[in-house]
């Protein structure tokens, strides 16, 4: 099986891989966020959640490099990164594949912008593939792909970036209720198998809960972190995890945290 670089599953003592210290954001005389701090461990799975208007795009695009705070840093394995490009890997909310290239090609990217020639990108991604459930897909075209398959090309094509690190905006928000759900199982156990170290933006409070180690809740406005709850059991979870008891509980305190 091929893999990323490994890290340990993310526990109460997992080193902490990537975070951001009194992050704010103003736009002219409105500030956007105000004092963000959140870590995420290695081999972890964290989540930002609120509603919407709250900030957590702004935050995400400071995270990923794309835009430089007014205030605060970014840090990856203690390095400060604030405002640097290409570090971390992200996925926006609509999968961007292009419909005039094949899925394999689509894939290859950002190893072709990394300087690798095609013959050899695409060897190293259609190893991939099988992983990804892409398999015999490798020359369709995205407008032949369902919309789960879709997001897992595009996450694909995001992991091949080959950082350690990957924030995901709202991947699933576009599925269906059904295959959405089966996305998160799926989600879940690449992450694992592959050792992904992830930051997910969402809205959706059971969402959060299925996929999440940790979840902050970002409130207000300006935006900022008014809660963080540690979700337990533990990663991995089995189907049971969301009729049980305890995923009611945590839901509803999660529900009250933001105002709800």
């Amino acid at each position: 099986m091929s893999t990323f670089p490994e890290t340990d599953p993310a526990g109460d003592n997992s080193p902490c891989l990537f975070r951001c210290e009194g992050i704010t954001q103003k736009y002219q005389d409105e500030t956007v966020v105000e004092g963000i701090r959140v870590e995420l461990p290695a081999g972890g799975i964290i989540s930002l959640l609120g509603p919407s208007g709250v900030g957590k795009t702004t935050l995400f695009n400071i995270l990923a490099g794309v835009d430089r705070p007014s205030g605060g840093q970014v840090f990856l394995l203690g390095e400060d990164i604030t405002g640097v490009s290409g570090r971390v890997s992200y996925m926006l909310q609509k999968d961007l594949l292009l419909e005039y290239r094949t899925v394999l090609d689509n894939v290859i990217l950002p190893l072709l912008i990394k300087g690798k020639k095609k013959k050899e990108a695409r060897s190293l991604a259609a190893e991939f593939f099988p992983q990804f459930g892409l398999s015999g897909y490798e020359k369709k075209y995205p407008r032949e792909l369902s919309g789960g398959m879709r997001q897992r090309a595009a996450l694909l094509r995001t992991c091949m970036m080959r950082n350690p690190v990957i924030l995901l905006d709202e991947p699933f928000s576009a599925l269906d209720a059904i295959t959405r759900r089966q996305m998160q199982d799926w989600f879940c156990g690449i992450a694992s198998a592959m050792g992904f170290s992830t930051l997910f933006i969402t809205h959706d409070v059971e969402e959060a809960l299925l996929l999440s180690d940790r979840v902050y809740v970002l409130t207000g406005k300006p935006g900022k972190i008014t809660a963080d709850f540690a979700i337990r059991p533990g990663r991995p979870r089995d189907h049971s995890f969301p009729v049980s008891p305890g995923f009611g509980e945590q839901k509803q305190l999660i529900l009250e945290a933001i105002g709800l």
